[in-house]
């Protein structure tokens, strides 16, 4: 036999095959694990001069089927039972305490064990207690000396459940309160138009901050109800621009 021919039967052996698909298969496993990626993300789009950047936080849905997460399934079972918007619920708050300005406000479920009382300014009670589970405004007001009270709304009939004075204010916090005041030229009915112009939704919080650059700004979570996922907004609280978005699609 020459060496040309014992070339040519080594080459189609049955052991030579398998080195050559053993090689093919290392290839395309390669490949395979050099196009996966990582089950969660959060990203940021950087946006134009002059726009606000907008930010996008993901998870994976349970077993990759597209259900809805936890969070999302909290949100779609909370907020269609809101029959008062959060603009609206503010300003029962601020005029529950004369002279007021909001702080926030936030759409949570009522806990059990409280019953409605009068309120300090006389408004009646409800003629029948809400039930433990009915969903509830939590808003918080301040005087101009940064005095806090805490007002309790019915999200369903806009009833006032509760108001009182909060306990053990701090002369620093009713300060730095008494300041943001002054600051506020943004109502919270611009403010809720100025979020919901920008993201469609149902508003669930507002709430007042201070940025970094110490310009007071609100803070609106806004939660779209084709797909549950909610928006938090900062707004100028000054000058009511869009300053940034923040996208949870948990």
């Amino acid at each position: 036999m020459n060496l040309q021919s014992l070339s040519r039967n080594r080459a189609g052996s049955p052991r030579a095959r398998r080195v050559r698909m053993a090689a093919l298969c290392a290839v395309a496993a390669g490949a395979l694990v050099s196009g996966c990626g990582s089950g969660g993300d959060t990203s940021t789009s950087h946006a134009a001069p002059g726009q606000p950047d907008v930010r996008q936080t993901t998870s994976p849905s349970p077993s990759g089927t597209g259900r809805l997460t936890e969070d999302q399934t909290a949100r779609k079972a909370l907020v269609p039972t809101a029959k008062v918007t959060a603009d609206k619920a503010a300003a029962t708050a601020v005029g529950e305490v004369s002279g007021s300005t909001l702080l926030s406000i936030e759409l949570k479920r009522r806990a059990g064990g409280s019953t409605a009382s009068p309120s300090p300014t006389g408004s009646p009670s409800p003629t029948a207690s809400p039930q433990a589970g009915q969903p509830v405004w939590i808003a918080e007001v301040s005087e101009k000396d940064g005095t806090a009270h805490t007002v309790r709304i019915d999200a369903e009939s806009g009833d006032v459940l509760r108001s009182r004075t909060d306990a053990g204010q701090d002369a620093d916090d009713k300060a730095e309160r008494a300041s943001w005041i002054t600051k506020i030229k943004q109502t919270p009915e611009q403010v809720a138009k100025a979020a919901t112009d920008r993201k469609r939704g149902t508003i669930t919080s507002m709430e007042l901050d201070d940025a970094d650059s110490g310009d007071v700004i609100w803070s609106v979570e806004v939660v779209s109800t084709d797909d549950w996922n909610k928006t938090t907004l900062d707004i100028d609280a000054t000058t009511g621009e869009v300053l940034s978005e923040d996208v949870d699609r948990d």
